[in-house]
Formats: structure tokens, sequence, C-alpha cells
């Protein structure tokens, strides 16, 4: 089986094959400039290269319909961070300006709808018997990624939000695309629901861990090995992991100082809020989130009826993925 950055590599390669033969080409240009722009800012490729790991997990031979489906996958992926970037009024993007700052907020609203159109043409390739349970299961996510952006959008006008209903939140808006993109690779190599609905599992606590170590990261991470500034999430006052339970476990006193921090900016809020954060002991909380959630997609990773070395494929991507440094 490739590796996870084999398979990255492999899904690039059709994505330039699809843009050479006319992906997101023609008139007007001002539609699909930024479309092309939002491509060429790269990324991990993670959620197309997981479909396709996951489809040769059950099948040796990578399918037509995976690589559709897998770009399917990305162009819906690559539409809600174009639409993200206006909501949260993010300039940068992978360290380059964003779709709506580097063209205006009407192209990226336009640029947004129409991936998001071609995510759905994408699927129009796919063989017939495997198209009612791919769409089926492309538009529950679909709905729930939108959900999941909703309920974060709430949490900002929220002063307090439970620890349940933000791991609710990340769920939604992040693990369940990261899930659906293995189980549609499975779906197109033949594996059974129940193998299928595994691999789901797999990828659903992955994607929930694979978020909190965002969460710890940002606080805690360092400029050098994280490549960002540091504290980003601090500084925009948001509910976190990290916060939601310095929150709930602080005594009146520091919750108090914690509001007053709220209301500042710089360097002494983050040393403050961090100081905080480790006295509340959050952080090591946080860990063992993550580790819990690590703890449970490896359970289902091992419940997958293929021959062990075969899964070892997936057993480096969540090495790779919770040992990241950014």
């Amino acid at each position: 089986m490739l590796n996870f950055k084999e398979q990255a590599g492999q899904f690039e390669l059709f994505l330039e094959q699809q843009q050479e033969k006319g992906l997101f080409k023609g008139a007007p240009q001002n539609l699909y400039d930024p479309c092309n722009y939002m491509l060429q800012l790269g990324g991990k490729r993670i959620r197309p290269a997981v479909c396709l790991m996951a489809a040769e997990l059950f099948n040796p031979g990578i399918s037509e319909d995976v690589y559709w489906s897998a770009l399917a996958v990305e162009l819906f992926h690559n539409f809600t961070l174009v639409h993200d970037d206006i909501m949260d009024e993010a300039p940068l993007r992978r360290g380059k300006a964003t779709v709506y700052k580097q063209y205006t907020t009407t192209a990226a609203i336009l640029s947004g709808d129409v991936m998001n159109i071609y995510a759905y043409r994408c699927l129009q390739n796919l063989q017939p018997a495997n198209l009612p349970e791919v769409l089926r299961l492309f538009n529950k996510t679909a709905i729930e990624v939108c959900e999941g952006q909703q309920y974060d959008m709430d949490f900002e006008q929220q002063d307090i939000v439970a620890e349940a209903d933000y791991i609710e939140m990340i769920r939604l808006k992040t693990a369940v695309l990261l899930a659906a993109s293995m189980q549609m690779g499975a779906i197109c190599a033949n594996a059974s629901q129940e193998q299928a609905d595994m691999i789901y599992t797999f990828g659903l606590n992955l994607g929930i861990a694979f978020q909190l170590q965002d969460d710890f990261l940002d606080s805690f991470g360092t400029e050098a090995a994280v490549g960002k500034q540091i504290g980003g999430d601090i500084q925009a006052n948001k509910k976190t992991f990290l916060a939601i339970n310095a929150l709930s476990l602080a005594d009146a006193t520091t919750a108090m100082e914690l509001s007053r921090l709220k209301d500042i900016k710089g360097a002494d809020k983050l040393s403050k809020t961090l100081d905080i954060y480790q006295k509340l002991g959050v952080d090591i909380a946080c860990k063992k989130a993550i580790e819990q959630y690590t703890s449970k997609a490896l359970e289902a990773l091992d419940k997958i009826d293929v021959a062990q070395e075969r899964k070892q494929a997936f057993t480096d991507l969540l090495n790779f993925l919770m040992n990241r440094n950014s």
C-alpha cells in the first residue's frame, strides 16, 4: 500500500489532469480565477489522500470512482474554507491572502458556491452501483459540516459553552468530513457495510483528536516548530477546549481574571492566560482527551478485518497527524 504522502501525490496528479482538461477554466474569469487560486494554495490534501488510502485498504486497485470521490471531497472542503475565511474575517490562509482579500467578498462567495457545485458534478462520474450510497453519505456530511460551522459561530455569542457541546461542534465541523472521505473510498472499493463503518469510526475519532491537537498547539506549541504565531486563539478569545475547561474549573477570582484578560491584547494576555491554563491543569486535560480519541481511533482500526500490514499506512497516518508540530 502507498503511504499518506504518496497517495496525496497521486491525488495531486489527478487534480492537475482535471485542471488541464478544463476544471475551472473558461469565462467569466472573475468566477474561476479565485477557484484556481484557492486550489493553488495547496495544503496537505489530507481528505482526498485518506479516501484513496481507504480504497486501497479494501481493494488493491484504486478505481476512477475513488479519484472522483476524492476530488469531490477536496473541492467541498476548499469551498468551506473560502466561506469560513469570510465569516472569520481571516486575512491569511496558508501564509497567503485569503480569496476574499485577494479578490473581493462577492467573488469569494460566488467562487465558493461554484466549487461546491463542481464537487457534486464530480460525483456524476461514479458508477451507478456506487453513486447512491456515496451521494447519501456526501449529502449527510455536507449538512453536518454546515451545522458545525453554525455552532462555532453561535459559540462566539455565548459566555459559557459545555465541553460536550464543543466536542460535538468539532465532530461536525472537522471530523465528519475526514471520516466520510475514508468511508467513500471504502464504498467504492466494495467494502462491507460493517467494514466501511469501522473506517468511518476510525476517521471520526482521528478527526476529533486532530482538532484537539490544534487547540493544544495553538497555545502550547512553539513558533519555530508550529510555523505560526502562538496564541492566536487566546488573542481572539476563541472558545477552544482549553478555554472552555479553564472557565469551568476556575474559582470566582480566577474567573474574574479570565474575564479581564478577554478585554486586552498582547503578550501579557497570552502569558497570563497560559499561566492560568497550567495552574488549572487544562493543558493536561487536553492531552488526555487527545489520547482518548486517538485510542478510540486505533480500536476501530484494529477491528477492520484485513491483514495488519495493510493497516500500517493508517497507523503511520495517525502518528504523523498526532505527532506533528503544525
